[in-house]
C-alpha cells in the first residue's frame, strides 16, 4: 500500500453526512408509519362499531405517545445533523444503534396496547415500553455528546449553542427513569408521563428555542458586515 496523499494533496478529514441523514429519515418515517398498522377494530365489531372503537383507546394512547416520541427524536436528530460539519466511523455506528431502538419502538407500543388492563402483564408491558423510550432518548444524547467531543460540529457553532442543545436533550432522561418506576404501580399514568416528555421536546418553547435563533442572527451579522465592507472597498 502506498502512503502517498491522494491526487491534489487533499486529505479526507471526515465522512459526508448526506447518506447518514437519508437513512435516518427513512427509518424514522417507516417507524412512524408502522405504528398505525397496530390500530385495528375486531372483526366481530358488527353493530357495536362505535363501542368497539372506544374500546381501542389503549391503542390510540400508545400510538400518540410513540408517534410523539419518535417525532421528538427526529426533531432532535435533525438539529444535531444541522450543526454537524462531518461524520466519522464511530458517529455513523452510534447513529445506527440509535436507529435500532427507533425502529424497535412499534413492538413495545403494540405490547402495551394489547396488555393494558391485565394487571401484571400490563406492568411488564409498560416497563418494557418505558425502557425502550429511555434507550432511544439516551442514544440521541450520546450521539450529540460524541459529536461535540470528537469535534464533528461546525466550527462556527458557539459554545452557548452547544450547551443549550445539550441541556435541551438531557432533562427527559431523569423523567423516564422516574416514570418507569411509577409504571410498576400505575402504568397508564406513566405512559401519559411519557407523552408529556415527548411534548416537552416537540413544543417550541420560546425561552429555549428562541435562543437558537438569537445565536444564528449573531453569527450572520459579522458575515453581513464583512460583505458590506467588501462592497465599500470595491466602490
Amino acid at each position: 500500500m502506498s502512503n502517498e496523499p491522494p491526487p491534489g494533496g487533499v486529505l479526507r478529514r471526515g465522512l459526508s453526512t448526506g447518506r447518514l441523514e437519508a437513512l435516518s429519515d427513512g427509518v424514522y418515517a417507516i417507524a412512524i408509519t408502522l405504528l398505525v398498522l397496530d390500530i385495528a377494530v375486531p372483526a366481530h365489531a358488527g353493530a357495536h362499531l362505535l363501542r368497539s372503537l372506544a374500546h381501542q383507546w389503549p391503542s390510540y394512547l400508545a400510538y400518540v405517545v410513540s408517534f410523539s416520541t419518535i417525532g421528538a427524536s427526529w426533531l432532535g436528530h435533525n438539529v444535531i445533523t444541522e450543526y454537524l460539519d462531518r461524520a466519522n466511523a464511530v458517529f455513523i455506528r452510534l447513529n445506527l444503534v440509535l436507529l435500532l431502538f427507533v425502529a424497535f419502538l412499534p413492538f413495545p407500543t403494540r405490547l402495551f396496547a394489547d396488555y393494558i388492563g391485565e394487571d401484571q402483564p400490563e406492568r411488564v408491558a409498560a416497563t418494557i415500553y418505558g425502557i425502550s423510550l429511555l434507550l432511544s432518548s439516551t442514544l440521541l444524547l450520546v450521539l450529540w455528546r460524541y459529536a461535540v467531543r470528537a469535534n464533528l460540529v461546525r466550527p462556527d457553532m458557539a459554545d452557548e449553542e452547544v450547551q443549550l442543545l445539550t441541556q435541551r436533550l438531557t432533562p427527559g432522561l431523569g423523567g423516564y427513569i422516574a416514570l418507569i418506576v411509577l409504571g410498576l404501580f400505575v402504568p397508564v399514568i406513566a405512559v401519559v408521563g411519557y407523552l408529556a416528555i415527548a411534548l416537552f421536546y416537540i413544543i417550541p418553547f420560546r425561552r429555549s428555542w428562541g435562543q437558537f435563533h438569537l445565536f444564528r442572527r449573531r453569527r450572520r451579522r459579522p458575515a453581513q458586515r464583512a460583505g458590506t465592507d467588501h462592497q465599500g472597498e470595491a466602490s
